[in-house]
């Protein structure tokens, strides 16, 4: 099936009385788009600009009529109050999650990782895969502080390995705003026993889970709402681990650190942290550092940096 997209761009007061005439005629309801101004780097966006309003007809034997009639009624809208006139383009109609899912494709994480498409076979059987149906939640693999973390974590297990810390199992993480549960699967196919994941966000516990399940995963993970006020008062199995993640924005981090971060983890244990621009990274040490932590290493890509930080 083909659509035909009817598009026009006008001020905050005319786009609801647009939308309004373009849902007489679009079956599937009218979209709005409009620009965002972000105040600071917490700032989830404030509307700004003109509004695109966008609607799509159904290519048919009534197109023609429909289009008319269409413009008539805004016509009649423009007698009260200018309106432009409309753009129209051609749309194909395909399956936009299965041409999705083509340009998603294996990501080879450090020496050991891989992060595989739920629906692939693995190409790297040398490698560790971590399987991701990518839903609503934050971590497919593909952005630079997921990937960041992943290459710490891996180094963590790598080096525990190397210096024989048979004290150290068996290990147990915790996941600060577990997002997709990429981290925690990751973390356990390393060599974790148990990690507790949280997020303030049902929805991302709800992925963290089904994500676990297609990684065969079950009740080594612990999973629930929360972030590090509920860890420490006691609502999950565990209130500190060796070792603790958390790929959450900077200025969440620093906030992290007052609200009680570093009591996660153990003594001798280690914190590795993402999400953070470059420019960012020396508050979030400051941070860490304030709380007794010491830097232990650094790792960049392009802009992103992510953190490892030890409690000796």
């Amino acid at each position: 099936m083909n659509w035909l997209e009817v598009s026009l761009t006008v001020n905050g007061e005319l786009a609801e009385s647009v939308a309004d005439v373009l849902a007489r005629f679009a079956p599937n309801g009218v979209m709005t788009e409009q620009g965002v101004k972000f105040n600071n780097e917490e700032d989830e966006g404030t509307a700004t600009g003109p509004i695109t309003v966008r609607a799509y007809l159904e290519v048919n034997n009534q197109l023609e009529e429909t289009r008319q009639k269409l413009e008539e009624s805004l016509f009649y809208l423009g007698m009260i109050q200018p309106v432009p006139t409309p753009t129209y383009k051609q749309i194909a109609d395909q399956n936009w999650m299965e041409a999705w899912k083509q340009h998603y494709k294996p990501i080879l994480i450090g020496e050991r990782l891989l992060i595989l498409p739920a629906w692939l076979q693995n190409p790297e059987p040398t490698r560790i895969p971590i399987k991701i149906d990518p839903g609503m939640a934050f971590g497919t693999g593909t952005h630079p502080t997921t990937q960041l973390c992943l290459e710490l974590i891996e180094m963590y297990f790598e080096e525990i390995r190397k210096k024989k810390d048979s004290f150290l199992f068996p290990l147990s993480c915790i996941d600060v705003g577990c997002g997709s549960g990429i981290l925690s699967i990751a973390a356990l196919k390393l060599g974790a026993d148990k990690v507790l994941g949280v997020d303030i966000d049902i929805e991302s516990v709800k992925n963290s889970r089904e994500n676990a399940d297609v990684n065969e995963i079950s009740a080594e993970l612990i999973l629930g709402q929360g972030s590090v006020t509920e860890v420490l008062n006691g609502k999950f199995e565990f209130k500190s681990a060796p070792l603790v993640v958390a790929n959450i924005l900077a200025p969440v981090l620093i906030r992290l650190f007052d609200a009680g971060l570093a009591d996660l983890i153990e003594s001798n244990g280690e914190i590795i942290l993402s999400g953070i621009l470059s420019h960012q990274a020396e508050s979030v040490i400051e941070a860490g550092q304030g709380k007794g932590l010491v830097k232990s290493a650094v790792r960049q890509m392009g802009d992103w940096v992510a953190i490892s930080m030890s409690k000796s």
